[in-house]
Order: C-alpha cells, then sequence, then structure tokens
C-alpha cells in the first residue's frame, strides 16, 4: 500500500496489490485500539467516480450541481471539481471553498431561503452571478446588493412542502407579480428552480405538476423579455441506481415535451447525496454495555429471548449521526472482524451515543450478535453525514483509491497530486 499525497490536510491511501478497503478499516482498527479508541471515517474517492459515471449513463441530460452542503470535505470538492461539476452554495465559506479549488463562478448556484446581506455582496464580488430567489423581499435585497444577478426563481411544490412542513418558494399564482417586480427592479431572470424530495411516493405526478408550473413560469418570463435558459429540477435523488431510473423515466418524456434540447434551455439537478453517500463508512467502538429483558412481539421465536442488548458507541447524534436528528433513516451496522460464524446467534439490540441523553439514540432497534465493550461497529452510506463536521473535531477521516479506480480518474481529468510516497502496511497518518 502506498501513500498518495494530495493538498496539506489529508493523504490518499492507493491500495495496490490485492488491498481492499476491509483491510485499510482493519488496520485503522489496529490502530486505534493502541491509542484512544476515536472513531474514524474511511472515504473510497473511487466511489465518487463511479456514482459520476453511473450518472452519466443514465441521465446524461442533466448536468449536475453538486450541493456543498452535502459533505464539503476538501477531497470531496476537489475530485468532483475536476470532474466538471458545477456546484451549489449557501454560505460565503462555501463560496469561497470550492473557488479555491478551481472552479469558475459561472458554474457556481448562490442558492439559501435567506441570505445574509455580507454573503450577497461576496458573491457579487467573486462575480457568482447565479442567485436563487423565493419572494419578493429576497428579490429586492438582491437587487440592491447584487443588481447584476442572473435569478433562478424558486417554485414551491407539494412534496417539498409536505416534507419540511413549511412552504418554500413562490406559488404558480404569485409568479407574474414576482416577474414584474424583477422587471421593474431591473434584475435579470435566467430561469426556475424547484425541488422534489427522494421520499416522495408518486415521482410521476409530482414532476409533471413542477414541470408544466415551470414551463409556465418561462412562458411569461418570456412575455416580459427575459432570456429563460436555465432549469433547475433540484435535489432528490437518494444514492440508489434504481431510484435514479425511477426518476429519469419520469422526467425524461416531460423534458422532452416541455423543454426538449432544441429549446436551448440548459437542465440542471442537484444529486445531493447520490455522489457521496456511499463514499463514506464510519467505524466506531462499544464503549459500554447493558442488558434489558424485553418481549418483542414483531421477532421470530428464536431470534426473542426476551433479551435485549443496549450498547454504548463512542459517537452519536450530537456528533456524526447528527442526520438522525433531523429524521433521517441509519442503516443497521456490521460487525467489524466480529470473527463468529454466519449461524452465530442474534439478539434485539439498541445502539447509544456517549451522552447520555434520552435523544441521543442512533439505532432504537437492530439485530445483532452479543457485543463486547472494545468490539467496532462499521456503519456504510456515512458520506452525507457531517463529514467535515468530524473532521473538525480532530477524529481521522482517511481517504482510499484503488489502484485501477485511480487509473480511471487520471483518464477521465481528475488533476490530484500524483507524487507518492512509500507507505508500510499497518502505519496510518493524516
Amino acid at each position: 500500500m502506498k501513500a498518495l499525497s494530495d493538498k496539506p490536510g489529508y493523504i490518499i491511501e492507493l491500495l495496490e496489490g490485492g488491498v481492499t478497503l476491509e483491510d485499510v478499516v482493519d488496520g485503522h482498527v489496529c490502530e486505534q485500539a493502541l491509542v484512544e479508541k476515536s472513531a474514524f471515517l474511511v472515504g473510497d474517492l473511487g466511489a465518487l467516480m463511479r456514482q459520476h459515471v453511473c450518472w452519466q449513463s443514465i441521465v446524461p441530460q442533466l448536468q449536475p450541481y453538486y450541493p456543498v452542503k452535502n459533505n464539503s470535505s476538501p477531497a470531496v470538492i476537489e475530485v468532483l471539481a475536476s470532474l466538471g461539476l458545477g456546484f451549489v452554495c449557501v454560505n460565503k465559506a462555501e463560496v469561497n471553498l470550492v473557488l479555491e479549488h478551481g472552479v469558475p463562478p459561472e458554474s457556481i448556484i448562490f442558492s439559501g431561503v435567506c441570505k445574509q446581506q455580507a454573503h450577497i455582496k461576496h458573491a457579487a464580488r467573486n462575480n457568482v452571478q447565479h442567485l436563487v430567489c423565493e419572494n419578493e423581499a429576497e428579490l429586492r435585497k438582491i437587487s440592491r446588493l447584487h443588481p447584476d444577478a442572473k435569478l433562478l426563481l424558486q417554485l414551491a411544490t407539494q412534496d417539498h412542502a409536505a416534507e419540511t412542513s413549511m412552504t418554500f418558494g413562490f406559488s404558480l399564482k404569485s409568479c407574474r407579480h414576482l416577474l414584474e417586480a424583477a422587471k421593474e427592479l431591473g434584475v435579470q431572470v435566467v430561469g426556475v428552480s424547484f425541488h422534489i424530495p427522494s421520499t416522495c411516493q408518486d415521482v410521476q405526478d409530482a414532476y409533471t405538476h413542477a414541470l408544466s408550473d415551470a414551463r409556465c413560469v418561462f412562458d411569461m418570463g418570456v412575455d416580459l423579455g427575459y432570456d429563460m435558459n436555465i432549469l433547475d429540477i433540484g435535489g432528490g435523488f437518494s444514492g440508489s441506481d434504481f431510484q435514479l431510473k425511477q426518476v429519469e423515466s419520469a422526467v425524461r418524456p416531460l423534458l422532452d415535451a416541455y423543454f426538449s434540447p432544441l429549446s436551448g434551455v440548459q437542465v440542471l439537478a442537484q444529486p445531493s447525496s447520490f455522489y457521496v453517500a456511499s463514499a463514506f463508512s464510519l467505524a466506531v467502538s462499544v464503549i459500554g454495555k447493558d442488558v434489558v429483558n424485553r418481549h418483542w412481539d414483531d421477532l421470530p421465536r428464536e431470534k426473542n429471548e426476551g433479551t435485549e442488548f443496549l450498547y454504548y458507541i463512542n459517537e452519536g447524534v450530537y456528533g456524526p449521526f447528527s442526520c438522525k436528528l433531523l429524521g433521517n433513516s441509519i442503516a443497521a451496522p456490521s460487525v467489524h472482524k466480529h470473527g463468529l460464524c454466519g449461524e452465530e446467534a442474534v439478539y434485539p439490540s439498541s445502539l447509544w451515543g456517549p451522552s447520555l441523553d434520552q435523544l441521543d439514540c442512533v439505532m432504537e432497534r437492530c439485530l445483532l450478535p452479543e457485543l463486547s465493550v472494545g468490539d467496532w461497529l462499521l456503519f456504510s452510506d456515512m458520506g452525507a453525514c457531517g463529514v467535515e463536521e468530524f473532521a473538525s473535531v480532530g477524529l481521522p477521516v482517511y481517504y482510499t483509491v484503488s489502484a485501477s479506480d485511480w487509473f480511471k480518474m487520471q483518464e477521465a481529468g481528475v488533476a490530484l497530486d500524483s507524487a507518492m510516497k512509500n507507505f508500510s502496511m499497518g502505519q496510518y497518518s493524516v
């Protein structure tokens, strides 16, 4: 194994000679066992490339604009920037981050429901012209602070409102007034943005209504003399190929009908966690254990002996599992190197963070073999759960890429530092 040095602050471990991600995790578990047993993240940068290939093969008509808030680790931003993605930023720090990685201002959309005045001025100073606007108050603020802005009007959707219990964006009824207000203020309007959440049950119906409404807004804008040329269909991409194909099946005929390639409209989408979720795994250590007797009516008898284990792990919802507080589910972990056979008995278990807070429940129930203090659990698909916050408190984040993925990334133009240094097995550093 060799370490591929990148920008100061992180090292990319290049996996050669049959070394696997499992080997890397095992090595870092051994390392942490000798010190303070810190939780750590392992990122597979090759997964970013694989997801990009998948995106291009299924929805080539959608230009991906990555929302930085999903995962703003420098390695992720650098890889995605090299792959030619655009970026959606919601504050000054995110704008600076992507600009530092060579992203041109025209490939940045400054979004956010209510933007701070200083951040709008910062966007103007850095020639970031594409801003999302959703109401007249925000329109007047932008016109005053960034008169050269090119606006994407945020169109409200029922599914987005249902997801957040709040209404964001303007309704179709109010769009004419907003367009006329922009005209009066001398601000350019160049397109429409909307969002359909990945939890939407009827994808076809949701996109039918949203794209029909967007077409109406485009027509009103054209009537008022605007050059309407950008449509952003937002996020709502969970990370699975199946869900992406569902969206493609719903969107493709509608785009052909309302925004054909001949119309000259650039269609964008925000892949949300699609690129990053599967790229990171989180390893945590069991630091405490308790036993309670409880009966679960919905479990098979052979898996329900009246015993439930409560395990305390060294990270919780006030750390890398913060997405749990937002209502997001977390997949059950695997037991790392537990070393027992597949027929091992499993028990109802719950996982708790170290705070002893009643809200610090990472997982209410899952089936696990009996664990001991010091055992390790591995959570997959953790790439959209605050990686940057994890690193900011001093916990390790390790980046890896297989040799085959690295060569493919180089062929695709990923411009990371290619200098290598010898890296002995079992010794890890960041």
